[in-house]
């Protein structure tokens, strides 16, 4: 057996039990265990890990354990992923972030009838970023790249996802109902589509090419404004911070 004290940095305390929190623990550990099976048994996703120190050096969390302290530090933020701009997936619980993702023009997709396994094969087999509150979904092997959303609000949970990967954002360029790309019509083309008054009273209109869903910015792109510009701030304020732990 191995005895490893986890170090773990307070900002991921929140994953560990109560009892652990405050400060280094001890967890004993079997001689073929990796430094990311101890990291994952105290309750740690490694998606929400950055750098696990033991001695001063730098492990890699495949490696096998031993006798010593784990320091555990969180992900960089902003984040980088392996697609630029990041694509994400969302799972069922976080349909309202999908639709204020896709406001901003960032690609989510949102399969909210997939179980856990088919969520892993697409975020694996299209490059996607998987954004999930469920801790166990994070610790499947076969999963690349996923993120603990943190938030009790979906004005929380888009917060954390700006402040993480800090994407460019290209807002009014994604249907909020499927995250087709948006083309620009006419109001004779969206006529049939829209209220007549709408179609008289408006002349800018954009079209789904997937779907077809037809946007226009009429009075309710009020309340849709002050949305946008809170998350451009929210990215420009990361950017300028530029890589620091959270």
């Amino acid at each position: 057996m191995r005895v490893v004290t986890l170090d773990v940095d307070p900002d991921l305390w929140f994953l560990l039990a109560p009892r652990r929190r405050g400060g280094p623990f001890t967890m004993r550990a079997q001689d073929t265990d990796t430094w990311g099976h101890v990291v994952q048994s105290a309750g740690v996703p490694l998606t929400e890990v950055g750098e696990l120190v033991v001695d001063g050096a730098v492990v890699a969390a495949s490696g096998r354990v031993v006798d010593g302290v784990l320091r555990v530090a969180p992900v960089a933020r902003p984040q980088a992923t392996g697609e630029s701009p990041p694509r994400f997936l969302l799972d069922v619980h976080l349909g309202g972030l999908v639709r204020r993702l896709r406001l901003l023009g960032l690609d989510a997709a949102y399969r909210p009838e997939a179980d856990d396994a088919e969520l892993v094969r697409m975020a694996a087999g299209e490059g996607r970023v998987l954004l999930t509150q469920d801790r166990g979904l994070l610790r499947r092997r076969s999963l690349p790249h996923g993120a603990l959303v943190r938030g009790t609000s979906t004005d929380d949970e888009l917060d954390d996802v700006l402040d993480r990967f800090a994407p460019p954002l290209a807002p009014w360029t994604r249907c909020t109902a499927c995250g087709g790309s948006l083309a620009a019509t006419t109001a004779e083309d969206a006529a049939d589509d829209v209220r007549a008054g709408t179609a008289r009273t408006y002349r800018d209109f954009a079209r789904c090419v997937e779907c077809r869903q037809v946007y226009w910015r009429g009075a309710h792109a009020a309340r849709i404004v002050p949305v946008v510009a809170h998350a451009q701030r929210v990215v420009a304020r990361r950017l300028r911070r530029g890589t620091a732990r959270r």
